[in-house]
């Protein structure tokens, strides 16, 4: 060990004689930085505003006293996430559950790339790309050798490669040997589950499965064991079931017809556009990491580019301040006291009178990019559908809550704060101090989600000194 220290302090030595920085303190040399707008995104510039309630507290929930705060800047969706962004999701996991099993029937039956012996191919063409260890790299082949071939005790084939270069077969005529088929069958509802002649695919089997560290609790350890022991201990895995669970339509309202929407509102074209819901705290959150692996996933291929910092779920705190807009204690993301227009028009898609759903001009929900947008170009953060955000909900918890980027990340709080009012609602809820909640792992007709990013510096802030 003293050999290699001794050897790399010389290593070092030489490599700074070589080098052009003629001995001064000129900093280390990184990739130059390319500030880039996510897609669908805002920037709303980060500042101090006044948290809670502006009116009187007229429900006497009492959980949101007046407090200023600062959040730092960051870029939200625009919308709220709708179906079709959120069916990339699932067609992401789909795709790759489908590889996943005939890889390892390839790999089982000893297959590889050309060996079925047939023009159509067989399931070999799917096999696991690091299947032929002297075909890759130095690195890789450490990798594999050492990490990938091994597995882990819950999946023995964690970290393999799949091939995603050969296309799936989706017509069954087209199956090219009797493996694949049985992978295929072994994915869809049998027979006796099916109906109308539909062929059904079994959702249970769409798991995303992804890392995350826990920070928090990382940082309060006082362990005294090693560095690599004590980050291991934080590092969770969460393997989510991501399909939204569509029989909500049926379950939220008793005594009622909305057996259409549990039919086509997810699945169908002509509710593209409208936002996803259904989708519990967990699998919101698990729509981000997919959504932050699809983004770095594609920069790894550009070389020279920095990954992207994380998609999350925003803060109860960045929430609100991204709701109102840059109007400091107003009503509604408009401003208010009203939920009308100068010309009678209403200003979001909620429950305007008793039983009158229809009176705002939707029966249930509307497009993602419907109505006018508040002063960050944000749609419908009032309405339409409530929205999950990252805090647990505490109705003491402005009361304690730092006042710069304030949040309560407890993990044993499984009640969640919802905010911004849904298309069921009664316009109080739709106030942007209003606070609510659900649990994690519910799912409703009537709450959705859009996700956050994190801004790289500090020169978007809202009411820094010109």
């Amino acid at each position: 060990m003293k050999k290699f220290i001794a050897l790399t302090a010389v290593v070092s030595l030489f490599f700074s004689c070589g080098s052009n920085d003629r001995g001064e303190l000129v900093g280390v040399k990184g990739k130059k930085w390319h500030p880039e707008k996510p897609y669908g995104m805002t920037l709303v510039p980060g500042g101090a505003f006044i948290m809670g309630k502006s009116d009187d507290d007229l429900a006497n929930v009492q959980d949101a006293p007046t407090k200023t705060v600062t959040v730092r800047s960051f870029y939200m969706d625009e919308t709220e996430i709708t179906n079709s962004e959120y069916r990339q999701f699932v067609e992401w996991v789909k795709d790759s559950t489908i590889r996943v099993r005939l890889a390892i029937l390839a790999d089982e039956q000893g297959m590889k790339p050309g060996s079925g012996g047939n023009k159509g191919g067989s399931i070999g063409d799917f096999a696991f790309s690091d299947q032929d260890p002297a075909k890759m790299s130095a690195y890789d082949k450490y990798m594999y050798e050492n990490y990938y071939s091994v597995g882990t005790d819950e999946d023995p084939y964690a970290g393999r490669r799949l091939n995603k270069k050969v296309k799936l077969h989706k017509d069954p005529q087209k199956y090219p040997d009797e493996y694949y088929v049985e992978v295929m069958d072994s994915l869809y509802l049998p027979a006796s589950e099916s109906y109308n002649g539909l062929r059904t695919f079994d959702v249970s089997k769409l798991k995303f499965r992804y890392t995350w560290m826990d920070i928090q609790a990382a940082a309060k350890d006082k362990s005294t064991t090693s560095s690599r022991s004590k980050r291991s201990k934080f590092i969770k895995t969460e393997n989510q079931l991501i399909y939204p669970d569509t029989t909500v339509w049926i379950k939220d309202f008793a005594y009622s017809y909305n057996e259409p929407m549990h039919n086509d509102y997810f699945w169908h074209q002509a509710y593209g556009d409208y936002p996803v819901v259904g989708v519990s705290w967990k699998q919101a959150k698990a729509f981000c990491a997919w959504r932050t692996l699809n983004k770095n996933s594609y920069i790894k291929k550009k070389k020279g580019r920095d990954q992207v910092n994380s998609f999350r779920l925003p803060t109860e705190a960045e929430w609100e301040y991204a709701a109102r807009g840059g109007l400091e204690s107003a009503t509604y993301p408009w401003g208010g006291p009203y939920a009308k227009n100068d010309r009678g028009c209403y200003l979001a898609n909620f429950k305007p009178s008793r039983g009158d759903y229809a009176a705002d001009g939707a029966l249930y929900t509307v497009e993602a990019k419907s109505y006018e947008p508040n002063d960050f170009n944000l749609y419908n953060m009032s309405g339409n559908v409530a929205e999950w955000t990252d805090s647990s909900y505490d109705a003491a918890a402005y009361d304690y809550v730092s006042t710069m980027n304030p949040n309560v990340p407890d993990a044993k709080n499984q009640r969640k704060v919802v905010r911004g009012g849904s298309w069921k609602d009664v316009s109080y809820y739709l106030q942007v101090g209003t606070r609510n909640f659900e649990y994690a792992d519910t799912a409703r007709s009537y709450i959705g989600f859009r996700t956050v990013q994190d801004y790289m510096g500090a020169q978007a802030t809202g009411n820094r000194p010109n």
